[in-house]
């Protein structure tokens, strides 16, 4: 399909209005999720809504999506309304920081794929800036605001590269937040540069795994078996 469009093997996501398009760490981080029965989600930095729509695809969740950008609030919501779920998918148009504050809803999982760039030239575009720079949403903002609205029980979950997923895991553990998974992300065999950094978050400590993932193999689309397996319940080429 055009840029416009990305299928997937249940739903459709239209993307014309929104700055950030689909891309690969959504879907790893929408397909590397364990929802474990979780009644109510969050989904923070929504976007498309994609990360939400898959998850509502594998649950039976009520689920709401976040995003302070009108056109992705836009776009998600048309997302969610051609869905197969539109009844359990809610899309706020919403500052998170405002939201934790206001709500008295919590939530057994919460995942989040958000602004990362901390300390690199701004996108052209203001759509796409709050999209990819974490100055509207710091990370320590970020972490205060899961701790609000995530259940005593419950999980949140994110995907960072790596040198902000280690600013991220230092502020976490500042705040009693314990790292109880973590996936590492290199993108070819033939590179050992971890590219992205998958982490699962609990307030009480809990047993350690780690694993690592790679994308392709020694060229581009040749993808690994891990990968298909991973995301073979939405990729259509999988």
């Amino acid at each position: 399909m055009s840029n416009q469009h990305f299928a997937f093997k249940q739903f459709i996501i239209r993307q014309d209005k929104c700055a950030m398009k689909v891309g690969t760490d959504a879907v790893l981080l929408g397909a590397w999720v364990k929802p474990n029965g979780a009644k109510r989600i969050l989904d923070i930095g929504t976007g498309t809504g994609v990360i939400a729509l898959m998850l509502a695809q594998r649950t039976e969740a009520l689920i709401d999506g976040i995003d302070i950008d009108d056109l992705a609030c836009l776009q998600a919501e048309e997302n969610v309304r051609l869905s197969p779920w539109p009844e359990r998918v809610r899309i706020l148009h919403h500052s998170l920081q405002e939201y934790s504050e206001e709500t008295t809803t919590r939530y057994e999982l919460i995942v989040s794929n958000p602004p990362y760039f901390v300390d690199s030239s701004k996108a052209n575009g203001l759509e796409r800036t709050t999209a990819r720079h974490a100055d509207l949403l710091p990370y320590s903002e970020l972490l205060d605001s899961v701790i609000r609205l995530l259940d005593k029980k419950g999980k949140f979950s994110v995907i960072l590269p790596f040198k902000e997923a280690s600013i991220l895991r230092e502020l976490a553990k500042e705040r009693g937040l314990h790292l109880s998974k973590l996936l590492r992300v290199r993108t070819r065999t033939d590179k050992e540069t971890e590219k992205r950094q998958l982490m699962q978050f609990e307030f009480s400590p809990s047993s350690f795994s780690e694993e690592t993932i790679v994308i392709e193999k020694d060229e581009r689309h040749s993808y690994t078996e891990e990968y298909k397996e991973l995301t073979k319940d939405y990729y259509l080429a999988f």
